[in-house]
């Protein structure tokens, strides 16, 4: 049986995507692009070894964007792509692959379809497989700003990734060049006397460059987003005695505190909910049991983190939320920003897709005699018309 070899690079700084930080820890539809590349090949390539090629200065960034998944301990690249894809080749060389493929970690739209394609390529004894789609756009020279006549576009393609190597042979290559200045590895395996073939590659498999190309793959995400769906929550806790309350991951100093089994996050609790009816995944009573005493005084990011999680399985994004705290006190106002803020972390959107609303009962009622606090939250999620 053949194996397989992915190696993601990863270590370019990516300046011209914007936003002061390397492109592949961008956010893209609430998550870094490089993750979503990597959940891209996985989904494609299911257990594949992948050895991504990270800057020497990027490993907390890297380590933050892979987060939960399981992978080969990265590797630093060098000062130029063929460098840190020579990297990433000595690395998995202890696993003895059959065939390597190379991705760009701005490629996240990669199918199983190019991966099939490459892979089949590969078993039918091609040493390199490219694949590539043909131009469709009039091509000319330009003079300075005039045309300088038409480029026939015949037989010209735009060259993608993943490409796929016979691993010993593109590792030779690699050996054997004095120059660190290809940016393809199909060129280096030309530059070495190899045939390289082409398959079919995909427009939709685009590679991620500049803002513009950011903004095309928002949209390009959010068609497959199709299916929205709403949930709502709502929870209720008591004062008790106490000096601090916990508020939508925000612990603000009160003359009181709350009452639960856990941290008592009203606010947390009610927002948990929400999302887990977003997917009709239960309640938080049915994930974190008050009857179970492991929860007892547990952090509200835990049951959060859970019903994202479970989101996440299910191919899902978090599109907004809203959580309303009802009280006559503490003041909300003031921790406001801080409470959107927490929150946009814990979900890993931005926070102008949390709203934090405060209202009062006009002292009717257990939160009009100060007896306690409410709070009611909603949440919409995107998830993939068409699932696994």
């Amino acid at each position: 049986m053949t194996k397989t070899a992915v190696i993601i690079v990863a270590a370019g700084r990516g300046v011209r995507a914007g936003e002061g930080v390397p492109k592949q820890y961008r956010s893209l539809g609430g998550k870094p692009l490089l993750r979503r590349t990597i959940e891209a090949i996985q989904k494609s390539m299911p257990l594949t070894s992948i050895q991504v090629v990270i800057g020497p200065e990027d490993e907390t960034a890297y380590n933050r964007a892979i987060e939960g998944i399981t992978l080969l301990e990265p590797v630093t690249g060098g000062a130029t792509r063929q460098i840190s894809v020579f990297n990433g080749l000595k690395a998995v060389e202890a696993f003895s692959p059959d065939f390597v493929l190379i991705h760009d970690a701005a490629r996240p739209f990669v199918s199983e379809t190019i991966t099939k394609n490459v892979t089949a390529a590969l078993r039918q004894g091609a040493k390199a497989v490219v694949p590539a789609v043909p131009i469709v756009d009039t091509l000319c020279r330009v003079d300075g700003k005039y045309i300088d006549g038409p480029v026939d576009r015949t037989n010209l393609f735009s060259l993608q990734t993943p490409q796929g190597f016979n691993f010993k042979d593109l590792l030779a290559a690699h050996s054997a060049e004095n120059t660190n200045d290809f940016t393809d590895d199909g060129t280096i395996m030309e530059a070495a006397g190899h045939v390289v073939e082409i398959c079919e590659g995909e427009a939709s498999n685009f590679k991620l460059t500049s803002p513009s190309d950011f903004e095309k793959a928002e949209v390009q995400l959010m068609q497959k987003f199709g299916d929205i769906r709403n949930g709502s929550g709502f929870d209720v806790h008591r004062f008790e005695a106490g000096d601090f309350i916990w508020l939508c991951g925000v612990k603000i100093p009160f003359t009181k505190g709350l009452k639960g089994h856990s941290d008592a996050d009203v606010g947390l609790h009610a927002l948990t909910d929400a999302l887990l009816a977003s997917v009709a995944a239960g309640d938080i009573g049915t994930h974190f049991p008050p009857s179970e005493a492991k929860w007892r005084g547990a952090t509200s990011d835990i049951f959060i983190a859970k019903a994202v999680k479970i989101i996440c399985e299910m191919g899902g994004v978090v599109a907004n939320v809203t959580v309303c705290l009802i009280c006559e006190e503490p003041k909300i106002g003031p921790y406001n920003a801080a409470m959107r803020d927490r929150i946009s972390k814990l979900l890993g959107v931005s926070a102008d897709r949390v709203s934090i609303q405060a209202t009062t009962t006009e002292e009717l009622g257990f939160t009009g005699r100060k007896e306690g606090i409410a709070a009611q939250a909603t949440a919409t999620i995107r998830l993939p018309w068409q699932r696994d």
